[in-house]
């Protein structure tokens, strides 16, 4: 039997019917959001139903709302009129499965999401940060309203139901040749300079996996090379009123090597970025979660190529 995630308004009118929260971003196109609303219509008088899908920037916590402020931007929505029925979907799969769960009077919608929308993330909030964590979030909510999303028209929270989803993407299948650097570095008083190059031996890596460096020194100058030091930084794209990049120290190690005036050294020493190690760091992009479930540091995101 499949598995049902469903949520019902507190007027009991109206139940939402989705058959999974993730919804995967193949990068040239993303899973269908195909859901189902049962409803009750007794006291719906002169209202419609509506369902939405909403990618929202959300940049604070819910109890601020309170005071008359939003803190929901939305990146991209959509709305359907579902009753009376002005949205037929072609029936899928998931529609029929969701159909025979739900039962009479259910009224079947689909939204397509786009591929240009950002995957779900999570920032760490800080210690003493109260609510719900910033990030990007997706939302299908189905409510009872006279017209579609007149701003004006206030929309019991009695009259929703509403479940929240994921976008996400899986690594590529193919891995890339891995990446190269090399850096020369002079001194004063030395007429020579330092050789410094590390590689590593594929561009992919998964959460928890040990990813080796291979490091070479060639040291010409007259000085000695006493320590080796490695950081891996997250930079976070934030694009919303401003354009805001920022850059987070996610690893950092010493490793004490001595590498003598014209001596060479060859190693491949291993690390392994970690979530556990960085809980404190305010901020950090994280894969989006639903509930308090377990997540990693945020994957990178892998954009369509756009012909300009």
């Amino acid at each position: 039997s499949h598995r049902v995630f469903k949520k019902t308004s507190g007027n009991g009118g109206l139940t939402l019917y989705l058959g999974k929260r993730d919804y995967v971003d193949h990068v040239s196109s993303v899973d269908k959001v195909d859901g189902v609303v049962k409803l009750d219509p007794a006291d719906f008088g002169d209202r419609k139903v509506f369902v939405q899908l909403a990618c929202a920037f959300r940049y604070g916590s819910d109890d601020l709302d309170v005071m008359g402020l939003c803190f929901r931007k939305d990146i991209w929505i959509q709305h359907v009129q579902i009753y009376p029925e002005n949205h037929k979907p072609t029936l899928s799969a998931m529609h029929e499965t969701l159909l025979k769960k739900a039962g009479d009077n259910a009224h079947p919608f689909t939204f397509e999401i786009p591929n240009n929308l950002p995957c779900s993330v999570s920032l760490q909030p800080g210690p003493d940060d109260k609510g719900k964590a910033c990030g990007v979030d997706f939302e299908v909510k189905t409510y009872l309203a006279k017209e579609k999303s007149n701003p004006d028209e206030k929309i019991e929270k009695k009259d929703t139901a509403r479940l929240v989803i994921r976008k996400i993407q899986y690594a590529p299948s193919q891995v890339g040749a891995g990446p190269k650097a090399e850096i020369c570095k002079s001194f004063m008083m030395s007429d020579k300079p330092v050789h410094l190059e590390a590689s590593m031996e594929k561009d992919l890596y998964f959460h928890g996996e040990a990813i080796p460096i291979k490091i070479k020194i060639k040291n010409e100058s007259n000085k000695t090379v006493k320590k080796i030091k490695i950081t891996v930084d997250q930079t976070t794209d934030i694009v919303l009123y401003s354009a805001d990049k920022y850059t987070k120290t996610v690893f950092n190690q010493e490793f004490g090597e001595t590498v003598d005036s014209n001596s060479t050294y060859e190693n491949t020493v291993s690390i392994t970025p970690l979530l556990s190690e960085n809980k404190e760091k305010r901020g950090l992009a994280l894969d989006g979660r639903l509930k308090d479930e377990d997540t990693n540091l945020a994957s990178t995101t892998m954009l369509r190529q756009v012909s300009v």
